[in-house]
């Protein structure tokens, strides 16, 4: 990989050669030949500048369109090429550690006993994660009654961070929370991933499941090679659950962060309890034992990533400067015609 000028896409390069071969192959864009010849037939040669309206300056005219045109093509595929210049470097994970992240949507995430609520602590968690390691390959299953993907395992972190605003329990159907759905996506989310690379389990929860059996699940996930590690939202104290839309009821149930189940659950999965706060020494925290499960003695600056700046789009942004100036160009001669 050069550290200079270059462009991600280099084979789209050869289209340039594509308005240079049809100005070879095809006369008419050279001298503007028509249909001159049928239109010959109702008068003399002579006479056809005077009968026919804009014939005299038609070639010119057709080899403008044909530049402009080519103008356009040419800044088009420079943008599709992707051409760069510049770079910066970030400190990543080593690479092989998969990270899957199962976030409770469960109605008992909208307390609001840990500021602004349960589920928005834990979108800020996720976002610290991101932070800490940017680049790191990192999954997200959001699971209540029923589990699902809601992005694959992927070194895109800025796709997850669009995807959090989105994840509301206002998704959630039927209440309930059942985490045995999302260990079993989870684990085939990391099956599907390259053999020998290790693999781990972020659940973010206040523990307010009752399915039995988790800690087996966790234990047979750890037998398996994936640490199972929690982090936990709330406060011991709980607070009042918002009721659901037409619910009604005389009392709110209350919930309160079950700390103490989720401390079995992270020791049963051989990983690490946090409770999640406003310092990010918690994410930290989580981290450095993912990498150090991965590689003892790794840390997250062993290995940097250089990302490149793209700078296509001052290309897009040029060839839309053209297609204006090519309009209004062409609208002057036209509402010039109609006066």
């Amino acid at each position: 990989m050069t550290d200079g000028f270059h462009f991600a896409e280099p084979l789209w390069l050869w289209a340039l050669f594509l308005p240079l071969l049809l100005w070879l192959l095809l006369p008419r864009m050279r001298h503007g030949e028509g249909d001159e010849s049928r239109i010959a037939a109702y008068a003399d040669p002579h006479l056809l500048p005077y009968l026919v309206l804009g014939r005299r300056d038609r070639r010119p005219s057709q080899q403008r369109r044909y530049l402009w045109w080519t103008l356009l093509w040419v800044l088009a595929i420079l943008a599709m090429a992707g051409p760069r210049w510049d770079f910066s470097e970030i400190a990543v994970a080593r690479p092989g550690t998969n990270l899957v992240i199962l976030l409770d949507l469960s109605r008992s995430m909208d307390v609001v006993d840990d500021r602004p609520s349960r589920l928005g602590r834990a979108r800020q968690e996720i976002e610290d994660l991101l932070d800490t390691n940017p680049g790191a390959k990192v999954g997200l299953i959001a699971f209540a009654s029923v589990a699902h993907v809601v992005a694959p395992i992927t070194e895109d972190s800025d796709t997850l961070r669009h995807l959090l605003p989105s994840l509301s329990t206002d998704l959630v159907r039927f209440p309930g929370s059942r985490l045995s759905q999302g260990f079993a996506r989870a684990g085939r989310l990391l099956e599907g991933q390259p053999a020998g690379e290790p693999g781990a389990l972020l659940v973010i929860s206040d523990g307010d499941f009752v399915e039995e059996g988790l800690e087996a699940e966790a234990s047979a996930m750890r037998e398996a090679g994936i640490r199972v590690h929690v982090l936990g939202v709330g406060t011991p104290g709980g607070g009042p659950v918002p009721l659901m839309p037409m619910a009604g009821g005389p009392a709110p149930v209350m919930s309160r962060l079950e700390e103490e189940k989720l401390e079995r659950l992270a020791s049963a999965g051989g990983g690490l309890y946090q409770r999640a706060d406003f310092r990010e020494s918690d994410t930290s925290a989580i981290w450095d034992r993912l990498l150090a499960d991965a590689e003892p003695g790794a840390t997250a600056g062993d290995v940097a990533r250089r990302v490149w700046n793209e700078r296509y789009p001052w290309l897009v942004a040029l060839a839309m400067l053209v297609v204006l100036v090519w309009f209004r160009r062409g609208a002057e001669p036209r509402r010039l015609a109609d006066g």
